[in-house]
């Protein structure tokens, strides 16, 4: 029996070895997540949570809606492609069916609540439900793919001085995706384990081409295709390609730049009459008086409309250029 002195120590030593062991904990579970925040892309993050490389290569590759094997999975190629070079990660069915469902309910609720026409409705759910998705995945496309070519010759020159100092392709292609963020440092992490898993190079700088959609990444398919078929120094080859890379990427902002005007133009003559009717709907209702009622208003609206956006549709393609 311990006396109450004894209790008393005994008491004082599992409290303070509780506290111990609990500030340890809460430490050791705050080091493990700031070394995974402190991971430079989503690659990394994932091998972080110890799981194998191999389960870690399917899984990047499903969330972007390809198979086990790096190949699309859909019927129509044009749309998973899309899907695949936006970059969204997540199931792509859950992707379609979250604009779906928001355009359903708008719908619904301006038939239903507000009262609308069924054309209305109709287009409004065809606009949230089909259209919005495919704008929202091609913005992200090119989004993306502007961020990888300013990535592309940084990761170039990282490679070149890695074979240089007498590494092997596949290990510079690694270096890369450890020291580079995303999207570069993921893609060419998906290269690294696709070689490690039996792919060729070619094969798998193909695959990442087709992942991404950067011409850029064509050119540097074709240089190994050629290289691994007739000889020749790679290191050339490839530091040649980061120049290339490098002053197209200089032309195209010269060129964003002497375009600026064009563009900002562009915007001001587009949304001008949108804000100007909004303003007189809030300061002058009564303004267009009786004309809402004649049977011609709607035809004209959206005659005018059409050629709007006809308008717009050629300012755009004036001051954007494709490379």
């Amino acid at each position: 029996m311990l006396s109450g002195e004894s209790l008393l120590y005994f008491i004082y030593t599992v409290a303070a070895a509780s506290i111990i062991l609990a500030a340890e904990a809460l430490y050791l579970s705050y080091a493990s997540r700031r070394a995974r925040a402190g991971t430079v892309n989503r690659r990394l993050r994932r091998l972080a949570d110890e799981a194998p490389a191999e389960q870690t290569l399917q899984g990047l590759l499903r969330e972007r809606g390809l198979s086990n094997s790096g190949d699309f999975v859909f019927g129509y190629v044009g749309l998973n492609r899309l899907y695949t070079q936006s970059g969204i990660t997540g199931s792509p069915l859950r992707f379609a069916m979250t604009f779906l469902i928001t355009g359903l309910t708008v719908a619904s609720v301006l038939s239903l609540l507000i009262g609308v026409s069924a054309l209305a409705a109709v287009i409004s759910f065809l606009l949230i439900g089909l259209v919005l998705p495919l704008l929202v995945l091609r913005r992200a496309r090119n989004k993306r793919i502007q961020k990888f070519a300013k990535q592309l010759p940084d990761a170039l020159d990282m490679i070149v001085r890695s074979l240089r100092a007498g590494h092997p392709a596949s290990v510079a292609i690694g270096l890369v995706a450890r020291e580079m963020p995303d999207p570069l440092g993921t893609e060419f992490g998906i290269v690294s384990d696709e070689i490690t898993f039996g792919l060729s190079m070619e094969q798998a700088v193909r695959k990442l081409a087709q992942r991404v959609g950067f011409e850029g990444l064509n050119l540097l398919s074709v240089s190994l295709s050629i290289q691994a078929k007739t000889g020749g120094n790679l290191t050339g080859i490839l530091h040649n390609l980061s120049a290339v890379l490098r002053e197209r990427q200089k032309l195209v902002m010269k060129i964003r730049a002497l375009s600026a005007e064009g563009r900002m133009s562009a915007w001001i003559i587009s949304l001008f009459p949108i804000v100007m009717f909004f303003v007189l709907q809030l300061a002058a209702p009564a303004y267009y008086g009786a004309v809402w009622g004649n049977p011609m208003i709607m035809p004209v609206f959206v005659i005018f409309g059409v050629w709007a956006l006809l308008g717009d549709f050629i300012m755009y393609r004036m001051v954007n250029f494709d490379f």
